[in-house]
Formats: C-alpha cells, structure tokens, sequence
C-alpha cells in the first residue's frame, strides 16, 4: 500500500507540475502562440552555444563530486550527477532517491560505503552554501539595481542579505575549527531552549550534523576544499552565464544586477518541494521577475522555458541513458 500510495503521490506531483507549467504563459500575461514564435525563432548557432554551455556546467559540477570522493574520474562523476539528477527531478523529494542512485553506482565501482557517505555529505554542504550564497547575492544584486520596489523592502532585502552571508560564514568556521563547531552547538542548544517543541528539535539537530559532518569529512575538506569551491562556483556561473544566454537568444536584455537577482530567485525556487524540482513554480516565479524588469511577456516566458529545458527537463534523458550505460557496463563485466 504505502509503495502505490508513493506512486500516486509522485504521479500527482508530476501532473501538477506540467498543469503549472502549461499555464505560466497565461499567468504572466502571454500565450502559448507568442511563446512558440519566439521560441521557433532561435539561431541554429545559439541552440549550439546554449547546449555547449549547459554540458560545460555539468563538466565543472563534477569536480565537485571528484574533490568529494577522490579516486572518482570525471567521467564516471558525470554518469553519477547525470543518473541521480534525472531520478531526482521525476520524483516529489526526490533527493533520497537520487542519493540511493549515487549509493549504488559508486559501490558498483568499488567505492567503500563509508567513502560515498562522506561524499553525499560534503557535496551536500557544498550545495548548502550555494544555496545560502545565491539568494544573498542576488538580493545585493537588486539593491544596487536600484530595483527594490520601496525602501522599506530594499532595507528587508539588505538585512535579509546580510543574514545569509553570516550565516554561511558561520558554517565555513564552524568546518574550520572544532572550537568553533562545538561553540556552535552550543548556542545553538541554548537557543533550542527557548523555542517551541519542532523548532527547537530543528535546531539541536543542525548543532549535531554540523558537528558529524565536520568529524567525518575533515580529512576530505584539508585536502579538497579548493577543487570542491572552485568546481561549485564555477557550476553556479556558468548556470548563470547560461540564463543570460537564454535571454539573449530570445531578444531579451537585462542590465547585469537584474540578471543575478533573476538567476538568484530561480534557482531559489527549484527547492519548492510540491512539484519535482520545483516545476511550475520556478518558470512562474522566473517569468514574472523578467517582467517586472521591464521584458516583453512573451519573450519571459520563451526564456524561462528554454532556460528550464537545459537545467530540468534535459536531465530526465540524459540520466537515464547514463544509468543505462552504468548497468550495461556492468552486466558486461560480470
């Protein structure tokens, strides 16, 4: 029972997504018509140079799994982000699922349990950054656009960015230092004391993590915290550089802040966890910023679509060829 009740529930999390995605053209003011015009209208050139781009970012996400688990090979780092992504974003909270994936492939090619888990963990923390990091750039980004609609946002904004940044630098001294680390928790618990039954539960379990994690990883962390910093960063801009390619392939321009704040906000949005990375929501969400900057809704609409193509729906495919190149290799050497 419980097993078809997952498949029900992924089946309707999957319905909704494609009925939001199917309608976000009209939620923003545009129509399907206009959309495919534009989207018919793309350089066969640029179509080269958006896929050359989104392979590129793949390419430097793996570093980041190699740094995680060294002896791993760029190419077999690509299959494991390839297949564990695609299960991921077919799936509500699909995460789990797509660790299990990583789990299996890695095993398969000799890795210890123990290594894989000290993987997932630090790539984790890696993607907790950027995710920390993101939504307070973008949000710097909008205030120096001077985009924020009023000043009381724009102060909200900037306060909300400054909580961001110190946060993730309390995370990287925390993995830097054990004094720190267990300080950490330690407030942590204190402030536990003072919440409500869930929060605070939340809460000594972040202190408790943070403190395994750093135990478990810190061998990893001395010797790969460049490669894994250089690799997430570079992922992160040229998923960025990509957004602004999908903009400029579609005629939309936008001023470099308000690129960042858009990048921001989608990627921001991929985390809701009602539809499968966030489907519907991220392109509603995406295409009504473009068009607060001042983009046709047309053209919002076809770039955000295009965009969610090479970060979403392009991995579907793509997964399950590389997990299928997995266990035919496998089956082949057995």
């Amino acid at each position: 029972m419980a097993g078809w009740h997952r498949i029900l529930l992924s089946a309707a999390s999957l319905a909704l997504g494609a009925a939001l995605v199917a309608l976000m053209p009209r939620l923003v003011g545009a129509d399907w018509k206009g959309v495919w015009r534009v989207l018919s209208g793309l350089d066969p050139g640029v179509t080269v140079l958006l896929f050359a781009l989104w392979a590129l970012g793949l390419w430097a996400y793996t570093y980041v799994l190699t740094g995680s688990l060294p002896g791993l090979t760029n190419g077999r780092a690509f299959l494991l982000n390839a297949a564990g992504s695609a299960v991921s974003d077919v799936l509500p909270l699909g995460g789990a699922a797509g660790v299990a994936v990583t789990f299996t492939m890695a095993r398969g090619w000799g890795f210890s349990t123990a290594a894989v888990t000290v993987s997932t963990l630090v790539s984790g923390v890696w993607n907790v950054f950027g995710r920390l990091l993101l939504p307070a750039v973008g949000i710097g980004a909008l205030l120096i656009a001077g985009r924020a609609p009023s000043r009381e946002l724009a102060f909200a904004a900037g306060t909300a960015a400054l909580i961001l940044l110190a946060v993730a630098l309390v995370l990287a001294v925390a993995l830097r230092w054990e004094r720190a680390a267990h300080a950490l928790d330690a407030r942590l618990r204190r402030l536990a004391d003072l919440l409500p039954e869930r929060p605070a539960h939340l809460l000594r379990a972040l202190g408790g993590s943070l403190l395994r994690v750093r135990e478990q990883t810190l061998d990893v962390l001395r010797t790969s915290w460049v490669t894994l910093t250089l690799g997430m960063s570079a992922y992160l801009l040229l998923q960025g550089v990509l957004l602004h390619a999908c903009l400029w392939a579609v005629g939309g321009t936008l001023h470099l802040a308000e690129t960042i704040a858009v990048f921001a906000l989608n990627r921001a949005l991929t985390s809701a966890v009602i539809t499968p990375g966030g489907t519907g929501i991220t392109e509603t969400g995406t295409a009504a910023l473009l068009i607060y900057f001042g983009l046709d809704s047309a053209a919002a609409a076809a770039a955000v679509l295009l965009y969610s193509f090479f970060t979403f729906l392009i991995e579907i495919p793509v997964g399950g060829v590389a997990g299928a190149a997995y266990w035919l290799v496998r089956r082949a050497g057995n």
